[in-house]
């Protein structure tokens, strides 16, 4: 990677400088793959829309190289959450240098809830953005989190997050990407709205992945469909869990009664998983509930 790509233009010390400081090589036990083009921090922040007045919760900063793109961009504040204490110090420095605009949260992003600490600013409330280049062997379970939450619409405004290509095609992918659709295909369709930006080549990170990175931005629907988000996953569970079986058969393992399930939905029962629509489940999700 050329010099070019690790210029500074907010007055820090480039990344690679940084990283060499402070001995922060990417772990792989933490899914560590480091951006250091701040061009490309730079795309993903404005990706996330207008920042000014914004609160971002950014999962895994590292080294800072997004946080340093969201608050050059006009975050009004930045938390951000690390789980390695490598990382603490050059995030001190990038609070140091943004006087009141970096929080720093030393934990593991899988327990900790931001919630407490987004209204906790004298900058306001305002909108609440998620932005992340989420470490690969934590993002999916992070999404499913912040999509199955009881209360909705939720307390974030929209998710700008880098995942694995694969994962990406199928967050987005629905009943017209049969290969890709699943559970997690319905499960962000019911309750966001969801887009591939644009993707990454491994080469943009270190160490470079093996797969190209994509990212996605999703912004919840106000009022998705109405059901109940455990029996919306009991249904898909069951459904995909037999991706290769109709669904008269596969649903039988969220209920003996599998028939009752399609015929209240009003899907033919030799259909199989891939080809129902998430309207499809959330009407056998509300038959199983009622």
């Amino acid at each position: 990677m050329s010099d070019i790509d690790h210029r500074a233009d907010d007055g820090l010390p480039p990344l690679r400088d940084v990283v060499r400081t402070h001995g922060l090589e990417p772990k792989k036990a933490l899914g560590q793959n480091f951006l250091f083009d701040l061009n490309l921090t730079g795309r993903i922040a404005r990706s996330a829309g207008p920042l000014d007045g914004v609160t971002v919760v950014e999962i895994g900063p590292g080294p800072g190289g997004l946080t340093r793109a969201l608050l050059s961009a006009g975050a009004a504040r930045v938390i951000a959450v690390e789980r390695d204490p490598r990382a603490l110090p050059a995030l001190a420095e990038i609070a140091a240098h943004y006087p009141g605009r970096l929080d720093v949260v030393d934990a593991d992003a899988l327990g900790f809830d931001p919630v407490p600490l987004v209204g906790a600013s004298s900058l306001g409330t305002g909108p609440v953005r998620i932005v992340a280049n989420l470490p690969y062997n934590i993002g999916t379970p992070l999404l499913t989190g912040w999509l199955t939450a009881p209360a909705w619409p939720p307390w974030w405004d929209s998710l700008t997050l880098m995942f694995q290509r694969e994962v990406a095609e199928r967050i987005v992918a629905d009943e017209s990407d049969r290969a890709n659709y699943g559970r997690l295909g319905v499960l962000c369709g019911w309750r966001t709205q969801a887009d591939i930006l644009f993707d990454v080549a491994p080469s943009a990170f270190v160490p470079p992945p093996k797969v190209t990175s994509s990212v996605v931005r999703l912004t919840p629907r106000l009022t998705p469909l109405p059901c109940a988000v455990e029996t919306l996953e009991r249904v898909t569970r069951a459904a995909f869990g037999q991706r290769r079986k109709m669904l008269r058969q596969s649903l039988k393992a969220a209920t003996p009664d599998a028939l009752r399930l399609l015929e209240a939905a009003g899907i033919p029962e030799t259909a199989r998983a891939e080809e129902v629509p998430v309207a499809g489940f959330v009407a056998m999700a509300r038959a199983l509930a009622g």
